[in-house]
C-alpha cells in the first residue's frame, strides 16, 4: 500500500503539503511522475510545473537518491530495504475544475495535479490522509473518495484500489453548504464551495428527476455514490466528469431563485444541462469509453476519433433530458436545439473538418482554439449532438418505433461499459446496423468523416418537426427569426467592455470581415457615435440595406478607421420547430425507459 496525505501548508501562499511513504526495494530505482493531463480535458497541463521543494527521506538514517529526469518525472532509488517518504509542497490557485486551489475560503483539488505516482507500484492500494491546520480545522471535506474509519465531511483517511481511482476522486475542502438526496437508494450529494441564494430543495428535486432519468435509461446505476461538487464564482461555466462525482463551475446566480418557485431562468436551465452532461458522463466516457483509453496514457496526448459520440451524445441528452423529464417543454427544447444547429451552420468550419478529424485534434484545434475557429474547424460537441440527432431519429424511423438512441446505449453500457472493453467506431456501426436492421454504415461513415452537413431536415419532418434555414434576429446574437423583412447583419459577434465593444468571433466573407476586424479587436465607435451594444443595434436598424459607415476599432493601441456595411441578413440560422405534434410524439415520447 502506498500511503499519501495531504494539508494545507500556508492559505495565503496558496501552498499544499504533501507526501507519499511506500517499501522500497534496495537499489531498485522507482519512477515518480504527475500526469501530463486528466481524463475529460484532452490538453496537456504540465501539472508538475507547481511542485516546489521536493525531497526524499528514509527510514534508519538511509538516505534515498531522488533524481529529477525531466518536466513531470523523478528516479527514486534506496540503498536499502525500507520505508522511504516523498515530501513536496503543491502551488494552488486555480480556480478551475482541473487542477487546485487553495485560500482562506475553500480548497480544492484533483489527485492528478497533487499526487506523485509510483509508477511500479501503480496498481497498489493507495491510502490518503487528508489533513486539518490550525486555521481550518472547522472546514469540511466532500469527496468521492472510499471513505476509510471516516465520517462523511470528516478530516481523515480515504482509500482507493489504485492510483487510477485515486485521481478520479477529487476533494473539496471548507465551510460548504450542502444537501442529500436519493434515487434508486443512491445518496446523491450537492455541495457549493462558496456563498449562493439558491433554492437546493428545488434544485435536488430537479436534479432527482434527472438523475432518474440516466439511471433508467442504462438500466443501473455504476455508482454506490455520486457527488455534485460546485465552485460557485461572480461568472462561470464549465465541468469535469468522474467516475462517482463531477466538478462544476457555475455564476453564484444561476441557481433558481427561492422567491420565484415558478421561474426557470436560462441561466438556471443552463446549470441543469451542465450537470445532466456531466451526471451522464458517469457512463459515457467514464466507463464506456474508446479503446485508446484503455488504459489512460496520461503522460502524453492519447489521441482519438471518437470524442463525437463520447461528448456529442452526451450534449444530446443533456438538453433533451431536461425535456423528458418534465423541466422545459417542448417548445423550449427546440429552440435550445435550433441555437445548437445555428453555432454549427453559421461559419464553415464543418465544411473543412469532419468530427472524426475534430476528435483527434482536440489536443490543439479545439482546445487551444485560435481566432479562426469559427470559420475553420467544427465543435465535436455541437455537430455530435447533431449526428447523435440524426442516428436517433435513423434508428426510430428504420426499426418502425421499436428502438432508438436509447437502446444504442444501453447496448454500449452492457457490452463495453459493464466490461471495461473500449469501444471501436465500428461499434457504434454495428450495434446501430442491429436495431435498423439495414446497414447504414456508408452514410453513418460518411457523415463523420466528411467535412459536409448533417442533413437532418427530411427526418425531422417524418415526426413532425420543420428544419428551416433562418435570419439572425439581432446582431450580437444567435437567436433566429423567419421573415421575408429586412435584418441588418454584420456577421461579428462581441462583448461588451468599458471601453467599447470586444471581437469574439469574425465570419469569413462577412462585412465585419471585409471591414478587417478581427477577434480582440475594441469598436469604439460607428458612424462617429460611441458603440455599445444598444447604439450599434439602433444604428444597423436605422440605416438603409447596404448601407455603408465608418468604423472606428482599437487593434492593440493602433486607431483604425475602416468602412463597415450593414447587409441583410442570410439564412444562415437554424429555426426548428413542431409543425405536427402527432407525429412529433414519435420522438419526443419515451422508448424503452
Amino acid at each position: 500500500m502506498i500511503n499519501y496525505s495531504i494539508s494545507p501548508l500556508n492559505i495565503n501562499s496558496h501552498l499544499f503539503s504533501v507526501s507519499l511513504t511506500f517499501n522500497a526495494i534496495a537499489d531498485k530505482p522507482y519512477t515518480l511522475s504527475l500526469p501530463s493531463w486528466l481524463p475529460g480535458s484532452y490538453m496537456i497541463r504540465d501539472f508538475a510545473k507547481n511542485i516546489i521543494e521536493i525531497n526524499a527521506t528514509a527510514e534508519n538514517n538511509n538516505s534515498p537518491i531522488l533524481i529529477k529526469n525531466d518536466k513531470q518525472t523523478w528516479t527514486l532509488t534506496s540503498n536499502a530495504d525500507t520505508s522511504v517518504s516523498v515530501n513536496y509542497s503543491i502551488f494552488a490557485f486555480d480556480l478551475s475544475v482541473r487542477t487546485a486551489y487553495l485560500d482562506s475560503q475553500r480548497a480544492f483539488f484533483n489527485g492528478s495535479s497533487v499526487f506523485l505516482q509510483v509508477e511500479e507500484l501503480a496498481d497498489q492500494a493507495c491510502l490518503l490522509d487528508i489533513k486539518p491546520n490550525d486555521a481550518i480545522k472547522d472546514w469540511k471535506v466532500a469527496t468521492g473518495l472510499t471513505r476509510h474509519n471516516t465520517e462523511k465531511y470528516a478530516f481523515g483517511q480515504y482509500s482507493a484500489e489504485n492510483y487510477q481511482e485515486l485521481i478520479d476522486g477529487p476533494v473539496a475542502m471548507g465551510n460548504f453548504s450542502y444537501q442529500e438526496f436519493d434515487v434508486e437508494g443512491i445518496t446523491h450529494h450537492v455541495v457549493f464551495t462558496s456563498e449562493h441564494y439558491g433554492d437546493l430543495t428545488r434544485l435536488t428535486n430537479d436534479l432527482t428527476k434527472l438523475c432518474q432519468h440516466h439511471i433508467s435509461m442504462f438500466g443501473e446505476a455504476p455508482f454506490k455514490e455520486y457527488w455534485f461538487i460546485t465552485h460557485l464564482l461572480a461568472n462561470g461555466f464549465g465541468g469535469l466528469e468522474h467516475k462517482n462525482s463531477t466538478i462544476l463551475q457555475a455564476s453564484r446566480f444561476d441557481l433558481p431563485n427561492p422567491n420565484k418557485p415558478d421561474e426557470l431562468t436560462d441561466d438556471y436551465r443552463t446549470f441543469l444541462s451542465l450537470c445532466s452532461h456531466e451526471y451522464f458522463h458517469a457512463w459515457n466516457v467514464c466507463r464506456i469509453k474508446p479503446k485508446e483509453f484503455i488504459p489512460y496514457n496520461l503522460q502524453e496526448e492519447t489521441h482519438t476519433t471518437q470524442l463525437w459520440a463520447y461528448e456529442g451524445i452526451t450534449s444530446y441528452y443533456d438538453d433533451f433530458s431536461l425535456y423528458r423529464t418534465g423541466l422545459i417543454s417542448f417548445e423550449d427544447y427546440l429552440k435550445i436545439l435550433s441555437k445548437t444547429a445555428t453555432r454549427v451552420y453559421r461559419g464553415k468550419g464543418e465544411l473543412k473538418q469532419s468530427v472524426a478529424d475534430s476528435s483527434f485534434d482536440t489536443w490543439t484545434k479545439f482546445y487551444k482554439q485560435g481566432p479562426d475557429a469559427v470559420n475553420n474547424i467544427v465543435s465535436y460537441y455541437t455537430k455530435g449532438s447533431l449526428i447523435a440527432l440524426w442516428l436517433d431519429l435513423t434508428i426510430r424511423d428504420k426499426s418502425n418505433g421499436q428502438y432508438s438512441l436509447d437502446n444504442l446505449m444501453k447496448e454500449l453500457w452492457i457490452h463495453f461499459g459493464r466490461t471495461n472493453i473500449g469501444t471501436s467506431e465500428d461499434d457504434f456501426i454495428n450495434i446501430a446496423n442491429i436495431l435498423c436492421n439495414t446497414d447504414i454504415r456508408d452514410e453513418f461513415t460518411a457523415m463523420l468523416h466528411n467535412a459536409e452537413r448533417v442533413e437532418l431536415s427530411p427526418l425531422l419532418k417524418k415526426v413532425g418537426i420543420d428544419f428551416a434555414a433562418s435570419k439572425f434576429s439581432k446582431l450580437n446574437s444567435v437567436e433566429t427569426r423567419t421573415t421575408d423583412e429586412y435584418i441588418p447583419y454584420v456577421g461579428a459577434l462581441y462583448s461588451a467592455t468599458p471601453s467599447g465593444l470586444k471581437v469574439t468571433q469574425v465570419i469569413e466573407d462577412s462585412p465585419a470581415a471585409e471591414a478587417g476586424l478581427a477577434v480582440n479587436d475594441i469598436i469604439v465607435a460607428v458612424d462617429n457615435m460611441q458603440a455599445t451594444e444598444k447604439s450599434l443595434q439602433n444604428i444597423a436598424e436605422h440605416l438603409d440595406q447596404n448601407a455603408s459607415v465608418n468604423c472606428h476599432y482599437f487593434r492593440d493601441d493602433q486607431l483604425i478607421e475602416q468602412p463597415l456595411s450593414f447587409i441583410d441578413s442570410p439564412a444562415s440560422a437554424i429555426e426548428i420547430t413542431e409543425s405536427d405534434a402527432e407525429l412529433s410524439s414519435q420522438w419526443r415520447n419515451i422508448i424503452g425507459l
